[in-house]
C-alpha cells in the first residue's frame, strides 16, 4: 500500500491560482498541509500560510524548482473551457499533454509521493472535443509514469463544478451572471441536458481526502449527488432571484457539451467519491448570486428608480 502523506508535509499546487485549485489549495490549509502555490502570476486567492512561486508550467526548470521538498503534487495548471479548447487544438495538447508531462517529470526528479491529475467526466465520452482528448492523453501518461517509474497517482474526474472564484468559463457562473445582468437566460442547446453539479467547496474537501493510502492508483469520479436537467437548474435560479428572469434555448447551437450521461469511451474505470455533508444546490445558488451581485447590476426598467430587491438581500 502506498504510503500516507501526512499533515505538516508539503503539497504544491500547480494552477493554484484558478477557481478550483484555488479551493483545494486552502482545504489542503486548512487540514494542516504545508502549501506551495504554483502559477503564472500571483494567485488573488492566497492565504498568509501559504507560499506562492510564480512560473510557467511550460518551463520544466520552473516546475521542478516548485516541486523540491513536496510529498503531494496536484495539477490543475490546463485549458479548461471546453469551447476554448475547441477553437486551440495545438495549445490545448501543449498545456493539458506536456504541461502534465513537465509536471510528472518533475515530480519523478524530485520523489514526489503521489501524484494528483485534475481530469474530467469527460474522458468517458465522445463529446468535449480536443478537451476531451487531452485528458484522456494526460490520463494515459500518468498511468503510465507509474508503470515505469513507480510514481503514485490519483486521478480525479471532476463532473459539473460551481461555487465562488469562478467565471464566465463555468455554465452556472454564465447562467447566474445573465440572469442578473440582463434578467434572462439564453442555454445553447434543448435544456433538456441532465448534470449532476457539485459545489467546489465539497470537490475541494475530497481532493484532500484522497491522500489517503486507499486512495493511491486510483481512478475517482467526483460529481454531485443529484440528476437535474439544465431547465430545472435555470427554473431554479428564475424562481430564487426576486424579479422575472425570461429562459431561452438556443437549439441552433448545441455547443461540444454531452447532453444525458457522458459514458461512451471506456478507459479505466472511476469510482464515484461522495460526502455525508455536501452543499445543498439551492444554498450554492445562493452563495454564489451574493458574489456576483456584488460586481453586477441587474437591468432596469428606463423608468425604475426603485433599488432593486437584491439590494436589500446581498
Amino acid at each position: 500500500m502506498s504510503e500516507a502523506i501526512q499533515p505538516g508535509e508539503v503539497a504544491v499546487v500547480l494552477g493554484a491560482g484558478g477557481f478550483l485549485g484555488s479551493h483545494v489549495a486552502d482545504a489542503l490549509s486548512s487540514a494542516g498541509y504545508r502549501v506551495r502555490l504554483f502559477d503564472r502570476n500571483p494567485s488573488p486567492f492566497q492565504r498568509p500560510d501559504q507560499e506562492m512561486i510564480v512560473g510557467d508550467l511550460m518551463d520544466l526548470d520552473q516546475v521542478s524548482g516548485a516541486i523540491r521538498g513536496a510529498a503531494a503534487v496536484y495539477n490543475f495548471a490546463a485549458i479548461a473551457d471546453i469551447d476554448e479548447a475547441q477553437d486551440n487544438p495545438l495549445g490545448t495538447a501543449s498545456i493539458n499533454v506536456l504541461g502534465n508531462m513537465h509536471a510528472l517529470e518533475a515530480s519523478r526528479l524530485a520523489g514526489v509521493r503521489r501524484f494528483i491529475f485534475a481530469s474530467s467526466v469527460y474522458v468517458y465520452s465522445e463529446a468535449g472535443s480536443f478537451y476531451r482528448a487531452s485528458k484522456q492523453a494526460a490520463e494515459r501518461f500518468t498511468e503510465t509514469y507509474h508503470e515505469r517509474y513507480g510514481l503514485d497517482y490519483t486521478i480525479l474526474r471532476y463532473g459539473s463544478l460551481y461555487g465562488r472564484r469562478s467565471d464566465q468559463r463555468n455554465g452556472i457562473y454564465r447562467m447566474l451572471h445573465e440572469a442578473i445582468q440582463n434578467r434572462s437566460i439564453t442555454y445553447h442547446g434543448s435544456g433538456e441536458s441532465i448534470r449532476e453539479y457539485i459545489h467546489v467547496e465539497d470537490a475541494a474537501r475530497m481532493s484532500v481526502q484522497i491522500l489517503a493510502p486507499e486512495f493511491a492508483n486510483r481512478h475517482l469520479i467526483l460529481t454531485g449527488q443529484e440528476k437535474l436537467r439544465i431547465h430545472d437548474v435555470m427554473t431554479m435560479i428564475s424562481e430564487i432571484l426576486p424579479w422575472e428572469v425570461s429562459l431561452h434555448f438556443d437549439q441552433d447551437r448545441p455547443g461540444h457539451h454531452y447532453q444525458i450521461t457522458p459514458y461512451a469511451f471506456q478507459p479505466r474505470v472511476g469510482r464515484k467519491l461522495v460526502l455525508n455533508e455536501h452543499v445543498d444546490l439551492g444554498q450554492g445558488l445562493l452563495d454564489c448570486i451574493q458574489e456576483i451581485h456584488q460586481h453586477v447590476s441587474p437591468v432596469r426598467e428606463e423608468n425604475d428608480v426603485s433599488p432593486s430587491p437584491m439590494d436589500n438581500q446581498a
